[in-house]
């Protein structure tokens, strides 16, 4: 029988990225997005070509109601679940500075950014203890795609940095919690990848790269951070529960 992973945000960028990486190496994949389904349907086809079963588990999960029906649905179409990645993210719809900032802005990135995912996390966490306990054999596995915001500050994005700051945290509190279960929790961490995020912001980037931005002198790829959370579900690092994964080309090493 085929492992069971659900992606948020799995519909395009990082997330899509892995889903297919995923569904080609042996997952069933719950796919979770927001737009419709019939918006996807190239997406889903693609998946399915990869040997994999895939189903839409269309929510927001910013909203409880919404999280609770996509966790129920994958529950119900699965009946088991051995890998979580929570990627879905969000931007600020606007840049400002941290003195502009709104409360409304503030709590639509937490919401989405950092609620949403422990909470998801917390169904998650439950269900694959009761599989555990019913089952000894059995091997989940919860792996965060947080971002450098972490520790790299934008003032014209705050509430985004402390939102992936907190994120952090939340992998190192599921960590621990889980470690008695043999349930590994890791964070991958992307520096600047090419994605629909960062679409606005291309000459930018290009510019920065272009003058050392990164010790790799490229654009991060969805692929790169794919292939580095496939290592970590198949269990390459089997004594490093908890630990931060770095996609970055290098960007945030210190240099003089």
């Amino acid at each position: 029988m085929r492992k069971v992973a659900l992606v948020t945000g799995g519909s395009r960028g990082i997330g899509l990225a892995v889903a297919l990486k995923l569904a080609s190496s042996g997952y069933d994949i719950a796919l979770n997005g927001t737009r419709s389904e019939a918006e996807l349907d190239d997406v889903l086809n693609d998946i399915r070509e990869k040997g994999a079963r895939v189903v839409y588990c269309r929510g927001d999960i910013g909203v409880s109601s919404e999280r609770q029906y996509v966790f129920e649905k994958l529950k119900k179409e699965f009946g088991r679940l051995h890998l979580l990645i929570n990627n879905a993210g969000v931007a600020p719809r606007e840049r400002r500075d941290a003195v502009d900032l709104t409360e409304e802005s503030y709590d639509r990135v937490m919401g989405i950014n950092l609620k949403a995912p422990f909470f998801l996390t917390q169904a998650a966490a439950k269900f694959m203890v009761e599989q555990k306990e019913a089952d000894n054999s059995f091997s989940g596995c919860i792996i965060n795609i947080g971002s450098i915001s972490a520790t790299v500050v934008s003032t014209n994005r705050a509430e985004y940095c402390i939102s992936k700051a907190g994120f952090a945290m939340h992998s190192k509190i599921w960590a621990v919690w889980l470690a008695k279960y043999d349930i590994p929790v890791y964070e991958v961490r992307p520096g600047v990848i090419r994605t629909d995020m960062t679409s606005a912001v291309v000459e930018k980037y290009d510019r920065l790269i272009e003058e050392g931005l990164n010790i790799q002198p490229r654009w991060g790829m969805p692929e790169d951070v794919a292939v580095s959370v496939l290592s970590l579900a198949r269990g390459h690092f089997p004594f490093s529960a908890g630990e931060v994964f770095m996609v970055d080309g290098g960007l945030t090493i210190g240099r003089l």
